[in-house]
């Protein structure tokens, strides 16, 4: 098949209807790349027989080394279908969980997938992470069930057995899938029911579901064409549809009649010569392993197997086929088979058949797509500007004609070599370059001869000819200064045509095309930056000129002129204007596309700095760079000026370290230990000690040596502010486990109630009416579950969802304070979406309490990390007699705002004029309380405007602290814990290195939850938690333990505590005897603990000299 060459993509690319934009999706291992090279050795790129073994897609040098796919590439193919060319773009994302934000990047810009399952393997994690991936974009799928040649030579199946295990394989898939859809459907029909405002004869009718799921073609099954069985490696693939064309006309039956039953329960009756139905019943063949399967195995065992020549011969004879000499007459048997089997069932034309007949074109764009597109989650379609909605259709018809408006998604940018650019690229010379090279040749060689001839050749002419043809130092220090890489733009068009030299805005994710109309209307100029660091604070909107434009073809790039609607493409010259990802358009009234989904969130991250001081910038330089070309890596600098990068894994943190050692940075650089992420946290106070015997009620008393006066009981503690005038009395205990787990799952919904809320706060919002019913939905439904969450809990946190002040830290974190103090009825966080905003007042330092807490919970006392699952409830807040008291007007609370605006979230109104509070004078210096009471009085009788603004700040100071202090001290008197992040793990082995793994996973603290065996197999599939501290080195050595038999797939899972008290010391005679007196065993959570703080450089209770009761010398010892 031709290549594609750049006048006939151009040609292409002008008709939408012929093209489709697809992704490769799969575990990792499961021969994404195989089947990749297949595709591209159809269009003559790569050698058929180097396809499997370049792994073409894989450009980059690590990508070879670990046989991994790292990144995601595209490339454009062409494909003959019923006599009409179509193009596919195809985009080659990784497997590997570590690079899952690839994987978004892709779907993000496709109609269609090709999801490839192992049938060995089967469904694993992965499988199940991409599948949910292309079900949230709304792309289409189709299913390719790969490595069929495992169960010949591997597992050694007959063609029965084997029939049975692919039916499990599609059964498996399909219930992924099956999942997927019914969640949406059960989410659509509770949203219809919301809006028929619970009319009980309007029922959902359940039976349109079938009809939904038809179209959107959500199962896979072989009779419907959008399943494909194959062996990537050895070149050899097929549909069902292949089949039921070749013995259409050998059996004399209807090619779709053979369509429809050639996969699943029937047989053909060979007396009547008619096909029917229950072959298993019957302990009849099916027809899939009569026609299909039995041929595929005698073909593997005469050639594979038997090394029949013979019959080798008559089967290539009578299939037609024409394979070479040396294929024929090669040792190995592998070799013969592939050469046959790609010629008999051409891989390419089993898959990209399919992607032609079963796949969308841009044209078939849903309008539901087109609206999560243009809308975050917390806003409605109909709220944005009628502008804005006009797009809807441009985007449906995929127009690419002069007044369609351009749209374009940028998902990543990515670094390219300058070398493989086109406009840098060495290209064969015309005749007339060859000519004129030739001609001054010759002149150089006739004056040198004319020169010998006069003698007139000396030393100084000799070395001027020789300095002359040497380039000057300058220009190699310029070359050198200069990076060897480009960033290229990885987009898609969504509408209109692009052209090189047009004028584009490129939009950041805040950007709103409200406000935009607005300062249009208004007659604002509206002020074009050119790169990001031009921008202003309340401007998302840069412009640019198109400079380049290209076409990815794998390792290489072609320059276009211009690309139409519907088509994947690179934009150079962006590298200024864009982070990660944008969105680009040539109206200002277009939104900005919603986030992309990241399924495997950073966790893993290590600090940096270059091995010379002087290399500093080089190393921000190179930062800077890595953050733009990683979609997932996260780059900052903590308050201790450490450059830190947060990675997804470990293969992921050494890609960035490499990336930033030979790529970016071009400098040595140190790297430190892991920094592992810990959550602090309280439990219930323990019933058994560490020998497991009950603790009795006088121990718990007695433990109590030096009582501090603040601390009433075990988690409740009376604090007061420095200058004595507020006092409050907080208590902490642990959140229940099930609202805790709730608080981490809908994190987005508290940000997205914070944000209404400040909008709210600040006059922005309009109403409820511009935000979508279902965010208003969530929101309701969120309260609930709180609300049922907290009723099984226990009569303590009876009504506390509606007393709930803040979340934290962040005010969005696991942790929350309640409002218990009487007489103070303030409004709660539920306030942002109740249709009749509760009336209530707040007090004058309100937002100074929230502040507190959210301090405390930011970094708590075992090692400065985050809390979680933990509550603090304020039940007094008190004022203590002042001389002087405020009637707290608009003017006070204005100015309460204006100073605590930073930290305000929640609908501040007014405050109570009958709550007792001091002065704002009231915290300045005391330095003796009693004695200056009445001179204190004397000066707050007319107090200053200025005195009052400063007293205020100085107030509202002290009671942040006094709060944060009040929670920490709080948190201390209740028993202390640790957890640790956990990693799921799944791994699949053999049982002769099962207990091999299992000891790798004891030694590392890790545990099997589930261990499971596969029917008919020899294999486990292991499910284990292991903790991300321990997990460094884990997947080497486990490689090592089994010979290279097993590889573990590491994913986030869960917080864990971490069962044992820090500061733990024996006190009972059981643990003297068990641990000793100095109980020098190992403490897994002090050590944690202590490492952590030598690292943030805080004091650590550590013994420099151990065992050091006698010192021996030798004299003494004679």
């Amino acid at each position: 098949m031709k290549g594609a060459t750049p006048e006939l993509l151009s040609l292409l690319q002008r008709r939408p209807a012929n093209i489709r934009n697809i992704c490769i999706l799969a575990h990792v291992d499961h021969g994404k790349t195989t089947l990749a090279d297949a595709l591209v050795a159809s269009n003559g790129i790569i050698s058929q027989r180097m396809a499997g073994k370049l792994r073409y897609m894989d450009s980059r040098e690590d990508e070879q080394l670990r046989g991994i796919t790292m990144k995601s590439s595209a490339i454009s193919l062409i494909y003959n279908y019923n006599k009409e060319e179509f193009l596919i773009n195809l985009i080659d994302s990784p497997g590997h969980v570590d690079f899952s934000s690839e994987v978004s990047t892709a779907v993000r810009l496709c109609e269609g997938a090709i999801v490839v399952v192992d049938v060995v393997e089967g469904v694993c994690p992965q499988t199940h992470a991409v599948l949910r991936q292309a079900f949230l974009e709304n792309i289409r799928p189709v299913l390719v069930l790969n490595k069929i040649d495992r169960l010949i030579i591997e597992l050694k199946m007959e063609p029965m057995e084997a029939f049975y295990h692919l039916q499990q394989m599609l059964e498996q898939v399909n219930l992924v899938t099956n999942e997927l859809f019914t969640v949406e459907a059960m989410e659509k029909s509770a949203e219809d029911n919301d809006t028929e405002n619970g009319d009980p004869s309007q029922i959902h009718d359940w039976t349109n579901i079938d009809d939904e799921e038809s179209s959107r073609n959500i199962y896979f099954s072989p009779d419907q064409g959008n399943v494909i069985f194959a062996s990537a490696y050895d070149g050899w693939g097929f549909s069902i549809k292949d089949f039921a064309v070749l013995y259409a006309s050998k059996l004399g039956i209807n090619q779709d009649v053979l369509q429809r039953t050639l996969w699943g329960d029937f047989f053909l009756n060979t007396k009547t010569k008619r096909i029917m139905k229950g072959a298993q019943s019957k302990a009849k063949k099916p027809l899939f392993v009569h026609f299909i399967l039995e041929n595929l195995w005698s073909v593997y065992d005469t050639i594979y197997t038997r090394r029949d020549k013979e019959k080798t011969e008559k089967i290539v004879s009578s299939l037609g086929l024409k394979i070479l000499p040396r294929d024929m007459r090669h040792s190995d048997g592998r070799v013969q088979l592939q050469a046959i089997c790609s010629q008999w069932l051409p891989v390419s034309n089993a898959v990209l058949s399919v992607v032609v007949s079963k796949l969308p074109s841009p044209l078939s764009m849903s309008e539901e797509r087109v609206e999560k597109l243009m809308c975050s989650q917390m806003r409605k379609f109909d709220s944005l500007p009628k502008e804005t909605q006009d797009l809807k259709q441009s985007f449906i018809h995929c127009s690419a004609s002069e007044d369609s408006p351009v749209i374009i998604f940028v998902s990543k940018m990515l670094p390219v070599d300058k070398k493989m650019l086109p406009q840098n690229r060495q290209r064969p010379l015309t005749e007339a370059e060859i000519a004129e090279k030739r001609r001054k040749a010759k002149e150089k060689l006739a004056e040198r001869a004319a020169v010998r001839s006069q003698g007139e050749t000396t030393e100084m002419t000799a070395l001027k000819e020789e300095i002359s043809e040497v380039p000057l130092p300058e220009n190699d220090a310029e070359k050198k200064e200069e990076s060897d890489f480009v960033f290229v733009a990885f987009a898609r068009v969504f509408s209109g045509t692009v052209r090189k030299g047009q004028k584009l805005y490129v939009l950041g994710p805040k950007h709103d095309p409200s406000l935009m109309l607005k300062k249009l209307q208004s007659g604002e100029e509206i002020k074009e930056a050119s790169t990001l660091q031009d921008l202003a604070h309340d401007n998302h909107v840069t412009c640019v000129t198109i400079s380049d434009l290209y076409v990815f073809m794998g390792r290489e790039l072609e320059e276009m002129d211009h690309i139409p609607a519907g088509n994947i493409l690179g934009i150079g010259g962006l590298e200024r204007q864009i982070l990660k990802s944008a969105t680009v358009s040539s109206s200002l009234m277009c939104p900005a596309f919603c986030d992309l989904y990241f399924d495997a969130a950073p966790i893993v991250r290590v600090a940096i700095e270059p091995g010379h001081t002087r290399d500093m910038q080089k190393l921000v330089e190179g930062l800077r760079l890595l953050n733009q070309a990683d979609p997932c890596v996260q780059v900052l600098v903590q308050e201790t000026g450490e450059h830190v990068i947060i990675t997804a894994g470990e293969v992921h943190l050494q890609r960035c370290v490499d990336d930033l050692k030979e790529r970016y940075a071009k400098t040595d650089i140190n790297v430190s230990s892991p920094i592992v992420p810990f959550r602090e946290t309280i439990v219930p106070p323990p019933k058994m000690d560490m020998v497991n015997e009950a603790i009795s009620e006088q121990r718990q008393i007695s433990k109590k040596d030096s009582e501090d006066e603040e601390v009433i009981e075990p988690g409740l503690v009376e604090v007061s502010t420095i200058n004595g005038r507020c006092t409050l009395r907080i208590r902490s205990v642990p959140l229940p486990e099930e609202v805790t787990r709730l608080l981490e799952e809908n994190q987005t919904l508290i940000k997205t109630m914070g944000q209404i809320s400040k909008s709210h706060g600040k006059g922005r919002g309009e109403g409820l009416e511009e935000l979508q019913q279902s965010v208003i939905d969530s929101i309701n439904e969120f309260k609930s579950q709180l609300s049922k969450a907290f009723k099984k809990s226990g009569k303590m946190w009876k009504d506390a969802e509606n007393q709930l002040w803040s979340f934290g830290p962040k005010r969005v974190g696991p942790n929350v304070l309640l409002n218990r103090v009487e007489h103070y009825d303030r409004a709660n966080v539920w306030n942002c979406v109740e249709t009749k905003q509760q009336e209530l007042k707040l007090r004058q330092y309100d937002n100074s309490i929230i502040s507190g807490f959210q301090i405390a919970t930011l970094a708590g006392p075992l090692c400065e990390e985050p809390l979680r699952g933990v509550c603090y409830i304020i039940e007094e807040w008190n004022y203590i007699r002042s001389s002087h008291s405020i009637s707290y007007d608009e003017e006070v609370q204005k100015r309460g705002e204006d100073i605590d605006s930073k930290n305000s979230c929640d609908n501040s109104v007014s405050v109570n004029p009958n709550e007792d509070v001091s002065s704002a004078n009231g915290s300045d210096t005391v330095k003796d309380k009693d004695s200056n009471e009445s001179s204190d009085s004397e000066n707050e009788t007319v107090p200053s405007p200025h005195r009052q603004s400063t007293g205020h700040s100085h107030m509202s100071g002290q009671l942040i602290y006094c709060v944060k202090e009040g929670c920490r001290k709080a948190f201390q008197t209740q028993p202390q814990r640790l957890m640790a992040a956990m990693y799921k793990c799944n791994i699949q082995c053999t049982a002769e290195v099962l207990g091999k793994l299992c000891g790798v996973l004891g030694k590392r603290f890790g545990r099997v939850i589930e261990d499971t065996m596969k029917e008919g197999s020899q294999i486990f599939n292991i499910k284990a938690v292991l903790p991300v501290v321990e997990s460094f080195g884990f997947a080497e050595d486990v490689r090592k333990k089994t010979s290279g038999l097993a590889s573990p797939q590491l994913m986030f899972s869960h917080w864990e505590v971490i069962d044992v008290d820090p500061f733990w010391v024996p006190t009972t005679e059981e643990e003297y005897t068990h641990f000793g007196e100095k109980a020098d065993s190992e403490n897994r959570a002090r050590q944690y603990m202590n490492q952590v703080r030598k690292r943030k450089g805080l004091k650590v209770d550590e013994k420099i000299v151990e065992h050091a009761e006698k010192q021996r010398t030798l004299t003494k010892m004679k």
